[in-house]
This record gives structure tokens, C-alpha cells and sequence, in this order.
């Protein structure tokens, strides 16, 4: 059954020698390898304050798990050689790499107006396969479920060698991350959907639902232009609205119920047109991309054309209303840095697209009048991971049952 998504994301770098933290050490293994990459075992000791016994024993345990593959390294050359020891080559024994297996891998959904995204996302974030299905009416969430299965065994047929664990979605709406219920969708008309049973009962794997713009944070602060950053803002526009993301102090802010940070929902315009989610005025209304086309008399357009668009023959014809959204974004993140002082803030989505049609724009405006700024400077950038963003979200929280404790792969279902 779904567990709580925070609880499931918690991870450190620092091992413990006790043996009965076994289970522990090869968490924090596990984690090291998913998130940063290919790792020597020298600097897994580095890293963890393990001895390098342990350290053999642990990834001896990790590869008999299927988990990881480890590899013999090259010698590498020096700069000048010592003593006795021919030129090229380096000192001792060379320390064998650890890498995780690609292969282990989730099924990453992200459900939307339009259409529905289904990706096969290895361990490491690796994307092994993505497909966007159009959808002619706004799909249910029964139609979800189904093209999921539908699409997972197409790719993965395509796939030797693929164990999939675990399924995890991105949906736009408020999500109970410890039921995986989606309690509103107002995009979607879903209401109550229990989403993450739905699909365990489908796939026969654990399953794991949360809003997608905490885990596009998520994503972003792992593999992309958050990485690195404690404290920062995520913004993201799609067709289903503006969603909002945010890390304080290292952690994604959830909130009590799993409904935290919909900064879409903020307002913006008291007498503005009426959002779905019942008020008036809210970002999402103002800033949108079906406003931002329609002088174009476009009503949507793929997020991997959009930048064509903006620069493209009608960019004259847009820039009225590109103009009016970038001041309605500088002005949400001016209030959003008064409110969470980010260092940080990143924007995905079409706000990406208008940010980076106007960079210079919108990094003067939020200077000039952010608060903040009377003592240093945020930084906004754009988010990095492009069309993979939520399907590398989506499998974040997929694994994390298996980041927590590698050697539950044991007890997992494995669709091969």
C-alpha cells in the first residue's frame, strides 16, 4: 500500500558501522549511486565514513541484489611520475566502480488535459523510454490506468534485461500522499480517485502518487538546475495550470496533508476571471498558456515546440501578452521570495519558455523590487530536464521504498 511520500524521500550520506544498521548502510549506498552517479569505492568510503570492508561487504550485497554492477578501473595517468613507477600509471591497486543498474526501473506516469505521458525511468534517473499519448477528451482516471498498462508493455518489450518495480504518477491536483488518493483535480474533474490502488491493482507493483509540481521540485533539485541548492522555489505551467514546488533547508515542503506550496492558487487579480479551484483571479488564470496563444488563435501547442512559437514569424503578435504574463510572474516571485527566501527560483513549463524569450527582462524586474535583494541576490533559472521532468519526479517517489530498504526488492513484485 502507498506509504507516506516524505517519510520515503528522507536520505543521508553518512553510514554507520554497527552491524545491525545493515539495512541502513545499504540505504545510504543505494541512494549515493541513484543520485550521483558511477562511484568508485574509494569514494564511497569518503563519502559514508564506512571502512572499506564494509564497503565490500555492502556492495557485495548490493550486486547480489541485482541493484548495482561494479567494474574493475582503468589505471589512470599522472602528471609526473614518482619514483620507481613507469610513467601513466597510478599508485596501488585501482578501486573498482559502482553503478547502478539502469535496468532496475519504474513506470513513471503524468496525466494532463490533453494528453497522457508515460515513461520507463531507470534507476539513476536514466530515461529509458517515453511515449505522449493525445487524448481527444480530458481522460479519466480509469482511461489513465489503462493506457498505462497499454503503453508500459510496449516498452517494455523493447527492453532486455528490465525488471520493473514500481509505478509512481504526477498528477495536477491535490494529492494525499499517504493513500495516493487524489482528492481534487480540478483540471481533471477527478474527485476522491483512489489513483495509486488503481494502478497497483492493474500492474501488480507498488504504486505511488504525488502533485506534480512537488515532484518536478523534486526532480529539479536531484538531476537539474536545483542541484545543490537547499532552498528554492519551483514553478511550472502546463495546460492544467501553474504548480508550485518548494525546498527549505534540503526538504520538499509537503505540508500536513500532502497539499502544500500550490502557489498557483495565490491570487494575483480579485475581479480576474473564476479558476477552477472556485476563487477568482488566481495565478493560474492570469498566467496560462491557452491566454498566451490566443492572439495567435493557437489553443495549444507541445511544451517542446513552444520556444519555436514565441520566437517564431508571430512573435510580434504575442508579445503584448507575453509582456503582461512575465510582469504577473516577476510579481508572483517577488512575493514568493518574501515569503520563503529562497535562494533559488526555478521555472518549467511554458514559465520556462517565457523566461528564456526574456531572461534580462525578468531577472531586472524581480531585482528592482524584491525585498530580498536589499541584502543579496536570488537567481532564477530555467528548469533543466525539459519534457522528462515529471516522469523523473514521478519515479523518484516510485523508488523510494526500494532507496529505504534495497533489500526489499526481494518482496516486490518484478514485472519482467
Amino acid at each position: 500500500m502507498p506509504t507516506n511520500i516524505a517519510s520515503r524521500l528522507a536520505a543521508t550520506e553518512r553510514g554507520n558501522n554497527n552491524d545491525q544498521a545493515r539495512r541502513h548502510n545499504l540505504s545510504t549506498m543505494l541512494g549515493i549511486l541513484h543520485r550521483h552517479g558511477m562511484q568508485t569505492r574509494a569514494e564511497l568510503t569518503r563519502r559514508t565514513g564506512l571502512n572499506r570492508s564494509t564497503i565490500g561487504a555492502l556492495v557485495g550485497e548490493l550486486v547480489a541484489l541485482g541493484l548495482v554492477n561494479e567494474a574493475s578501473t582503468p589505471q589512470t595517468a599522472v602528471d609526473a611520475p614518482a619514483a620507481g613507477r613507469p610513467a601513466g600509471r597510478s599508485a596501488g591497486r585501482p578501486s573498482p566502480t559502482v553503478k547502478v543498474r539502469e535496468s532496475v526501473a519504474a513506470i513513471a506516469v503524468n496525466p494532463d488535459t490533453d494528453a497522457v505521458t508515460i515513461g520507463l525511468i531507470g534507476l539513476g534517473g536514466a530515461v529509458l523510454g517515453r511515449v505522449r499519448r493525445p487524448t481527444a477528451t480530458i481522460p479519466s482516471a480509469a482511461e489513465v490506468v489503462s493506457m498505462v498498462v497499454e503503453a508500459a508493455q510496449a516498452m517494455a518489450a523493447e527492453i532486455s534485461e528490465l525488471q520493473i518495480i514500481a509505478v509512481g504518477a504526477a498528477v495536477p491536483g491535490l494529492v494525499n500522499t499517504s493513500t495516493g488518493t487524489v482528492a481534487f483535480a480540478p483540471h481533471l474533474g477527478w474527485r476522491n480517485e483512489e489513483f495509486a490502488d488503481a494502478l497497483e491493482s492493474a500492474l501488480g507493483v507498488d504504486a505511488a502518487v504525488g502533485n506534480d509540481a512537488n515532484l518536478g521540485a523534486i526532480a529539479e533539485g536531484l538531476y537539474g538546475a536545483g542541484r545543490g541548492a537547499a532552498d528554492f522555489v519551483y514553478l511550472n505551467g502546463s495546460t492544467s495550470g501553474i504548480g508550485g514546488g518548494v525546498f527549505s533547508a534540503g526538504h520538499p515542503l509537503f505540508g500536513a496533508h500532502g497539499y502544500g506550496a500550490e502557489l498557483g492558487h495565490t491570487r494575483v487579480n480579485a475581479s480576474g476571471r473564476a479558476c477552477h479551484c472556485g476563487r477568482t483571479g488566481c495565478f493560474e488564470t492570469e498566467v496560462n498558456i491557452r491566454r498566451l496563444l490566443a492572439p495567435i488563435e493557437l489553443r495549444s501547442v507541445d511544451l517542446d515546440e513552444l520556444d519555436a512559437v514565441l520566437r517564431g514569424p508571430h512573435s510580434s503578435r504575442l508579445r503584448p501578452e507575453v509582456t503582461r504574463q512575465l510582469d504577473v510572474i516577476a510579481e508572483k516571485i517577488v512575493d514568493f521570495i518574501s515569503i520563503f527566501d529562497p535562494e533559488l527560483v526555478i521555472l518549467g513549463g511554458h514559465l520556462g519558455s517565457l523566461y528564456d524569450v526574456a531572461a534580462s527582462y525578468l531577472d531586472s524586474w524581480h531585482a528592482s523590487m524584491s525585498f530580498a535583494s536589499l541584502e543579496r541576490t536570488v537567481t532564477i533559472k530555467r528548469a533543466q530536464l525539459g519534457p522528462n521532468l515529471l516522469l523523473i519526479g514521478a519515479a523518484e517517489i516510485a523508488f523510494a521504498r526500494l532507496l529505504a530498504d534495497p533489500s526489499s526488492i526481494a518482496s516486490l513484485e518484478i514485472l519482467a
